[in-house]
């Protein structure tokens, strides 16, 4: 009886979740569905829940781009540049943070939030500024500062929690067997801030990779900017591509729809435990 009562229970909540997944799912869903239709039915009136028959001819359109590839190179080189960057300076700031005291800590934390409030846009003239004294303008490099400066202030907080969740008694067990503090951090710290490393470079990728501002203000030449502002070459005077638009917005969102496939479980993980632990 109990347990009968328990499944009707779940009943409502179960269909919310089932309709909260299908509103979710269903504009990939279409994007999907338009990129393999026929170029002249991407604008039709009438609906086609199925591309069929299945065309890859808006696909061909797309990547019809003589610079698609380097866009593609730019944008991965731009935005693993900024996961790697970012995870190495964030571990090494959030561990003294947590685990060392020095003037200015409290406000060093404080900062970080603040940071996080600037909108990008207003930040767009300043950077712009900024890379131009250095000679950074139009140089994939200069992106990828951009990039940290935005990046950082939430992968450092958000590793901080982590840090915070592991019982220094862990690393000083370690130290009395005789671990340096480099061998603490590979073989105690490292493991067990596995979940959230995986949570916080998924997030820095994301920004890095969807950013369209900042690639094209501070990218001029063709050969150096990077796929968000590939997509918007298919607007032009003459009016929009809708099937090379879809097509070539499928391509872009690919290489996170896979990383996310292979890293979902590391990462439902690591965003309840920084729930917990923050």
């Amino acid at each position: 009886m109990r347990m009968r009562l328990a499944r009707h229970r779940r009943i409502v909540p179960n269909v919310f979740a089932l309709v909260a997944a299908a509103i979710v799912v269903f504009p990939v869903y279409w994007m999907f569905n338009t990129a393999f239709k026929d170029p002249g039915r991407v604008s039709s009136l009438v609906p086609e829940f199925l591309p069929l028959p299945v065309s890859v001819e808006n696909f061909a359109s797309a990547m019809d781009n003589p610079n698609f590839w380097g866009y593609a190179r730019n944008s991965l080189v731009a935005s693993l540049t900024t996961v790697v960057l970012a995870m190495l300076v964030s571990l090494a700031a959030s561990i003294a943070i947590v685990r060392h005291r020095f003037t200015g800590r409290r406000m060093f934390v404080i900062v970080l939030v603040l940071v996080q409030m600037i909108p990008g846009a207003a930040m767009v003239i300043p950077l712009y500024l900024m890379l131009r004294e250095i000679g950074a303008l139009d140089f994939v490099p200069g992106l990828v500062l951009t990039y940290l400066s935005f990046v950082l202030p939430f992968t450092i907080w958000t590793l901080r929690g982590f840090v915070e969740g592991i019982p220094v008694e862990l690393e000083e067990a370690a130290a009395i067997d005789g671990c340096t503090r480099l061998r603490t951090f590979w073989h105690v710290q490292l493991p067990l801030l596995a979940p959230g490393i995986v949570a916080t470079s998924i997030f820095a990728f994301i920004n890095a990779w969807d950013d369209y501002l900042f690639a094209y203000v501070l990218l001029q030449s063709p050969e150096n900017q990077t796929l968000p502002v590939w997509l918007v070459s298919f607007q032009t005077a003459e009016g929009v591509d809708y099937g090379s638009t879809v097509a070539a917005s499928v391509i872009f969102s690919l290489p996170v729809l896979v990383f996310f496939l292979f890293v979902q479980r590391r990462l439902v993980t690591g965003m309840t435990a920084g729930a917990v632990k923050g």
